[in-house]
């Protein structure tokens, strides 16, 4: 806990008749059909993600085939008309963006209020045992006070006397959005500004207080009588933004950006490629279009392998629900419990592989036929090394 003095712990012990052979074998059976639901999603995730990767990578190499460097960000060339355009420039925007609660004014494409109310929070450690026949279930409550930027719920709390919070805040935060954004003379379409996301922390330093009951300390606003020593319910403000649209003086000149987008008018909007995927791409910096969509490439990948990786997880955690059943027959026996619960973990282990190399190569049967054969024939390497661990008289 960041502040050890303000903390506050009490344990509760509550007990339970330890459940019979009967109301664990029909917990089990409703972790089967939970079990069976999570399987059939895990297909489902790895076969689209196959299609979406391939066509995402298609996608991109025919936009690479297309795109056109454009010379000049100043003027909108006509034969540029309807085709993906390639250009790098400093944001820019009509006007600022204010916040006249606070006195505040920025030449940016966002500026966003976060607001945090000082509260009380809850921390649950729970640790279970049998004791004479009975499952007990010893709760230890821990309470602090925090800056959190949503209100907390203190009436959910195991023990709310002493530890109450405010129903709301009295400043909300927000987000707002420049109209429009442009990179010289091309107005960027909302997907676009969308991208915009690099938020940093605005100085505070150059400000005075807006109010009487408002104390500035670093970069915040504090709505507290001592800011050192705040009290639940306290607010404190600060203030970020993203895509810096102007030169200022203590932040520095305008940010640059790098944009693949289809010109429509002085427009940058969508471009839908033949593959069935939309290009609209939006990077902070000045890029090449050969780094822009090494970029993206990448991004696909990542995207890919985090999928992959999340429908086998999916698979093998259904597996073990599914066969969870086994375990609860025999848990009355320690010794041939712990052997069925090792037994069950390396089943569960090598059919969510074999599987998901399968649903993979299936995948790919659509775009790669050649791809998919080296993958399915590697879904029968987990069931090989598996079968070749047990010993020969076992498997007669």
């Amino acid at each position: 806990f960041p502040d050890k003095g303000n903390r506050k712990e009490h344990v509760k012990i509550t007990s339970q008749p330890k459940p019979g052979f009967l109301e664990r074998l029909s917990e089990t059976s409703g972790g089967v059909l939970m079990g069976l639901v999570t399987f059939l999603l895990a297909f489902y995730l790895l076969f689209t993600n196959e299609g979406r990767a391939l066509r995402t990578a298609k996608s991109l190499d025919e936009g690479l085939s297309l795109v056109i460097p454009l010379d000049s960000i100043h003027s909108v060339s006509q034969q540029n008309e309807g085709r993906l355009v390639h250009l790098a420039g400093a944001l820019s925007t009509s006007k600022p963006l204010f916040d006249p609660s606070y006195g505040l004014s920025i030449q940016a494409v966002k500026l966003k209020r976060k607001v945090e109310m000082y509260q009380w929070v809850e921390y649950e450690e729970s640790t279970e045992y049998e004791e004479n026949g009975e499952i007990k279930k010893e709760t230890k409550y821990s309470y602090n006070t925090e800056w959190k930027s949503e209100v907390v719920n203190s009436r959910n709390f195991d023990r709310e006397i002493g530890h109450k919070n405010p129903s709301a805040m009295a400043v909300e935060s927000f987000t707002a959005v420049s109209p429009n954004v442009q990179v010289g003379s091309f107005v960027l379409s909302k997907g676009l500004v969308d991208k915009i996301d690099n938020f940093k922390q605005l100085s505070l330093s150059n400000l005075e207080d807006p109010h009487a009951d408002v104390t500035r300390g670093g970069d915040y606003f504090y709505h507290s009588e001592n800011p050192r020593r705040p009290e639940v319910g306290d607010l404190r403000v600060s203030f970020f933004y993203a895509g810096l649209s102007g030169d200022d003086p203590h932040l520095g000149s305008a940010d640059k950006v790098t944009v693949i987008a289809r010109q429509q008018g002085d427009q940058l909007v969508p471009y839908h490629t033949k593959s069935g995927d939309v290009l609209e791409i939006l990077y902070t910096g000045d890029l090449s279009v050969e780094e822009v969509f090494q970029k993206e490439h990448e991004s696909n990948t990542m995207k890919t392998w985090a999928l992959r990786a999340a429908g086998w997880l999916a698979m093998f955690v259904g597996i073990s629900l599914m066969t969870r059943i086994f375990y609860t027959l025999v848990d009355w026996f320690p010794v041939v419990r712990d052997l069925v619960n090792i037994g069950l973990k390396a089943f569960a282990l090598c059919i969510a592989t074999s599987l998901s190399l399968l649903t993979i190569s299936i995948g790919w049967l659509f775009y790669r036929p050649l791809w998919a054969l080296l993958i399915g024939s590697l879904a029968v390497v987990p069931i090989v090394i598996a079968k070749s661990r047990v010993p020969p008289k076992k498997q007669q």
